[in-house]
């Protein structure tokens, strides 16, 4: 089964010279010229898609818009944001919308073709892991399900995106380990991703939001200063 990408982007002959270059490469894609599209395509065909590329700017319904609706549909569909706007600000709230990852224009074929696969095969991943495991981790008072591809706290189960999970899944896996930002990056990225570096930090916080009673004041997933990150069970 071919990989399967929805590409938005309103200016045309943008839109077009990715749909042609993601079809060289081997990808099944569907176009969008503008947000509303974007949704009417996706709610028809939600589970057919891998990945989204999202520019953001775009009139009426905005990419931030496409992206919170397939959050609300999906956290299992890689999304990937292609934009003009270049601060560090816009890429960590584009990340913090929900994205996996932020391309900004203009950008390399070589680049955007790279990080659309990175995005793919940890798509893939999960899937596989959904498909194939009924494994549980038990934490202190949280317990992972790798069937579920979600986390539980008591009875109270915590939806979590793909990196999200992945990323929890190996705090799990290393309890009282300091973790660093390279070896996250390493672990749930892959070594082929030169994304930004800030990435970590956005997921990291979006997992606090989710799993911490303050997340100002985390006590589980809290910050080594100086060399990374580490979970404590209790």
């Amino acid at each position: 089964m071919k990989r399967k990408v929805l590409v938005v982007e309103d200016e045309v002959s943008i839109r077009e010279f990715i749909t042609l270059n993601l079809a060289k490469a081997g990808y099944s894609v569907s176009e969008a010229g503008n947000g509303t599209d974007a949704i009417n395509i996706f709610d028809r065909e939600t589970d057919s898609f891998d990945v989204v590329l999202l520019d953001i700017m775009m009139p009426s319904v905005s990419g931030i818009d496409v992206c919170r609706h397939i959050r609300e549909k999906s956290q299992n569909i890689g999304v990937i944001f292609l934009s003009a706007k270049a601060q560090e600000h816009d890429k960590v709230y584009g990340l913090y919308c929900g994205a996996d990852d932020y391309i900004t224009k203009p950008f390399s074929l070589t680049e955007l073709l790279a990080r659309i696969d990175a995005v793919y095969r940890r798509v893939k991943l999960s899937k596989e892991i959904i498909n194939t495991h009924s494994d549980e981790i038990t934490c202190g008072n949280f317990l992972l399900s790798t069937k579920k591809r979600a986390v539980f706290c008591g009875k109270q189960r915590i939806d979590l995106s793909q990196i999200e999970f992945q990323i929890l899944e190996y705090f799990f896996s290393n309890t009282e380990k300091t973790i660093t930002r390279e070896e996250l990056l390493l672990q749930v990225w892959g070594e082929s991703y030169y994304g930004d570096d800030k990435v970590v930090d956005v997921n990291i916080r979006r997992l606090r939001l989710k799993i911490e009673k303050d997340p100002s004041c985390p006590e589980h997933l809290i910050t080594v200063w100086g060399k990374g990150y580490k979970w404590v069970a209790e």
